[in-house]
């Protein structure tokens, strides 16, 4: 269901992630106008949040978005669900863009964007490589207002196990004791504070602000 055109309405891709649902929630809570972009029909989101189902692969081609004043991009996977390097460049760097532009089409003025610390276009690690043409292709489209936000390790209740990242996630708690200073934005950080602060933000300056660990909400 796409909703009528109404004034401050947040768009949110990614939607069903980790850090989506959690933004979702946030912004429900306040009663926000808001549009979540889903492949499929799935009845977890809050009673006052809107659907958009869209097949990202045909959106890329001839999508259109609701009027909007904010959109969120929230969506991400991994490289061994996506299958290939070039499947996972597809989802967290084609998808992603092309759902900015179709924003900024729609009249969004601001883009909040979940990125990673170390995020950068000429990293020798793929991931952060792919983050980091994210956030300079973002950028080139000329946002009133650019936030993005580079976490380290999240925590939060996912809807997957993932064994290997239930032993990162106790290491990371020993390792945030000692990640002090300058070197505080690597702790691991809640996804609930990380959502919250990423609402809350959403009337901040004009231009490219980024956010890490020591901005987040405690």
């Amino acid at each position: 269901m796409i909703p009528s055109t109404r004034s401050k309405l947040s768009i949110v891709a990614g939607s069903t992630g980790l850090v989506g649902k959690n933004v979702l929630k946030e912004l429900s809570s306040k009663c926000d106008k808001v549009v979540a972009l889903t492949r499929s029909t799935t009845s977890d989101f809050p009673a006052n949040v809107e659907t958009l189902e869209i097949d990202f692969d045909t959106f890329l081609i001839d999508g259109k978005l609701p009027k909007c004043n904010h959109v969120f991009i929230c969506l991400g996977t991994t490289i061994k669900k996506a299958g290939s390097q070039d499947n996972f460049k597809k989802v967290d760097l084609d998808y992603c863009v092309s759902i900015a532009k179709k924003a900024k089409e729609a009249g969004a003025s601001t883009l909040i964007l979940i990125s990673s610390i170390g995020a950068s276009s000429s990293s020798n690690n793929f991931y952060l490589k792919t983050k980091g043409e994210l956030e300079e292709a973002i950028q080139e489209l000329e946002f009133k207002v650019v936030n993005i936000f580079r976490p380290s390790f999240l925590v939060g209740q996912r809807s997957e196990k993932r064994f290997a990242e239930g032993i990162v996630l106790k290491f990371a708690k020993i390792m945030d004791f000692f990640l002090i200073g300058s070197a505080s934005k690597y702790r691991s950080v809640k996804v609930e504070l990380l959502a919250k602060t990423m609402v809350s933000k959403i009337d901040s300056n004009p231009g490219v602000n980024y956010f890490y660990f020591d901005d987040f909400l405690k």
